[in-house]
């Protein structure tokens, strides 16, 4: 896939495993940084524990104001205060998703700048020019 086919930094790419979660979470913590909403759903606590690796990835992830210091803390009490019980299961279930459109979405993006380059050395050769080397 070209950089150019990707999704913008706006825009979560929706064929990658977990990405209605992180889309329903980017969602909330925009609603959230523009007052439309008050409260941090699930999903935007998810987020927010991988706001970090996203926006390394290329993903725009809002960071609003009242942002819990601890999210990863956040989401678990989240998860008690429902009450539907196996608390820690579903924790566990929530961060491997987050971690699985994570390593989707770096793979992608690492592809995407591996295959630029080679377009790179391509244009090079049949221009006649020699890449330097590094170091």
């Amino acid at each position: 896939m070209s950089v150019a086919a990707e999704a913008s930094p706006n825009e979560v790419p929706m064929d990658l495993p977990g990405a209605e979660l992180v889309a329903a979470g980017v969602k909330a913590l925009a609603d959230v940084a523009s007052g439309a909403r008050r409260d941090f759903s699930t999903e935007a606590l998810l987020v927010a524990v991988g706001a970090s690796r996203l926006r390394a990835a290329g993903l725009a992830v809002p960071d609003p104001p009242g942002l819990p210091d601890a999210p990863e803390l956040a989401l678990y009490a989240a998860l008690c205060a429902g009450g539907e019980g196996n608390d820690h299961s579903r924790y566990n279930a929530l961060v491997r998703r987050l971690v699985s459109f994570e390593h989707a979405l770096e793979r992608r993006r690492w592809r995407g700048a591996r295959d630029l380059q080679g377009e790179g050395l391509i244009k090079m050769r049949l221009a006649g020019e020699t890449p330097a080397l590094p170091g």
